[in-house]
């Protein structure tokens, strides 16, 4: 079962818009010797959608080699294509992984049934367990508990990253889908209150940069203290939010550009770097919470 923090990674970019691994391993390596669970590469937080395929693959072995089996491995997957995901689904099959995070198809609209069969025939072809990605503000379809619960019947379908940031969706799913079924937080504001339903925890953009005190927050709630959960989210609410105040991910980068865990703060257009006003919104927070 996959449970507590899984940090969606950012992918670093040189000054030439090249990927910078020497960042990457950096930031790998802060993650490493952190409280989380595991990394999530090639997310939406990791500009997937930004890589050629040949950067792709060369990010997801990178980041295999260097977290040396320390924490689990989820790949960033699926386009709007089942054919297209099927082929991509060979290259990826042959890479040890933990799981893939497949997400929603996109810009089609698919129906219920639609969706049902677009994640039957990856399940039907896949060698990895698979993690749904429902995420509507960036798919434009939202998949349904009725959806979920009905490929949570999958043998390798395990979870879900819930980022519908509708609480009472994520109750029926909870409520429907098999106990040991994950729910993960897609949303890091609502780390908390998803695990007050029957969630699990998150994928995290947060704990890029603050992976200890996202963990120490679920680990509190998992343990029965309410309190203590609750102060550490009230703690880093505002930080976390201001982490979206533009689209991620340029807010993280900026963020960890700042604390010099990345060199550089550079993305691939058509997202640019964060605009002067909100950085200086962002460092006063950083000010009185780091």
């Amino acid at each position: 079962m996959f449970k507590g923090v899984y940090t969606a990674i950012v992918t670093p970019f040189d000054e030439n818009n090249k990927i910078d691994f020497k960042s990457l391993e950096k930031l790998i390596d802060f993650q490493n010797n952190s409280k989380i669970n595991g990394l999530v590469v090639c997310g939406s937080t990791g500009e997937a959608s930004a890589l050629d395929d040949e950067e792709y693959i060369d990010v997801i072995n990178f980041v295999v080699e260097k977290s040396k089996n320390k924490k689990k491995v989820i790949v960033g997957f699926g386009t709007n294509s089942t054919k297209k995901t099927l082929r991509h689904l060979e290259k990826i099959n042959e890479i040890k992984l933990d799981a893939i995070l497949v997400i929603v198809p996109y810009y089609n609209k698919p129906t219920p049934t639609g969706i049902i069969e677009h994640f039957k025939a990856i399940s039907a072809n896949s060698k990895h367990k698979i993690i749904i990605y429902n995420i509507p503000s960036r798919t434009g379809v939202n998949a349904p508990p009725s959806v979920i619960s009905e490929l949570s019947k999958l043998k390798n379908i395990v979870g879900i990253k819930e980022a519908s940031g509708n609480l009472e969706q994520i109750s029926e799913i909870a409520r429907t889908c098999d106990k040991n079924f994950s729910i993960l937080s897609g949303d890091d504001t609502l780390t908390l209150p998803i695990m007050s339903v029957g969630g699990h925890g998150v994928i995290s953009v947060a704990s890029n940069i603050i992976p200890d005190e996202i963990s120490d927050m679920c680990m509190e709630f998992e343990k029965g203290n309410i309190k203590k959960a609750i102060e550490i989210h009230q703690k880093y609410f505002q930080f976390i939010k201001s982490m979206f105040i533009e689209t991620n991910p340029i807010p993280i980068k900026y963020i960890l550009k700042k604390k010099n865990i990345i060199k550089n703060d550079s993305l691939r257009l058509p997202l640019t770097k964060i605009l002067p006003e909100n950085a200086k919104k962002i460092d006063k927070i950083m000010q009185e919470i780091l």
